[in-house]
């Protein structure tokens, strides 16, 4: 198997779980690099951190969900569970940023990132009880190997800051190219789901 590094730093794999398994595991090394880093530093950690959550639930929204939605036992409540946590998180980092970006030492900062360590964890930890081994044994090597092209070619459109209710009609215009690209990513899912 053929490796190296994503963006996020975490090694490419040809297995879409392997993949977010691996981000998984570099998404806790950041945190725990942003809870050690101090000032500066901490907002640099910070940022990256960002960077690396937003590729991967980008991966995840344009590839993985979709397919998961479709193939994996009781679909439909596994996603729409996942999704209702990233939502979540997306609302605290929108929230983080902005007290990074002034006072990255504050109090303020650490207990609401240690709120958002703890729902980025038990987020990760539903992926991996009740997602990614359902698409395991859903997808079989061929469409895993699919998967986590389509995931990479999804990261590379990734937001580099998180957009809470990026909803209207306004924004739906202004991220138009970005949307005719993600229909195209879709559009691979459905048809490696129906197996074609």
């Amino acid at each position: 198997m053929t490796e190296h590094a994503t963006v996020g730093q975490a090694p490419e794999s040809n297995d879409v779980v392997l993949m977010l398994e691996r981000q998984h595991q570099e998404i806790r090394r950041q945190m725990d690099e942003v809870l050690a880093a101090e000032g500066k530093e901490r907002q640099k950690a910070f940022h990256r951190l960002v960077r690396q959550l937003m590729v991967h639930e980008t991966a995840e929204a344009e590839v993985v969900h979709p397919f998961a939605r479709r193939t994996i036992e009781g679909g439909q409540e596994v996603v729409s569970a996942r999704l209702a946590e990233e939502r979540e998180t997306e609302r605290l980092l929108g929230e983080l940023h902005d007290i990074v970006s002034r006072a990255p030492d504050a109090a303020e900062f650490s207990d609401k990132f240690g709120t958002l360590r703890d729902a980025v964890a038990a987020h990760m930890e539903s992926e991996e009880r009740f997602e990614l081994p359902q698409l395991r044994e859903a997808g079989g090597a061929a469409r895993a190997q699919l998967l986590a092209k389509l995931a990479r070619a999804a990261e590379m459109l990734a937001p580099t800051r998180p957009h809470p209710g990026a909803d209207s009609a306004v924004e739906r215009m202004a991220f138009g190219p970005y949307l005719a690209v993600a229909d195209r990513i879709r559009d691979a899912v459905r048809k490696a789901v129906r197996g074609g």
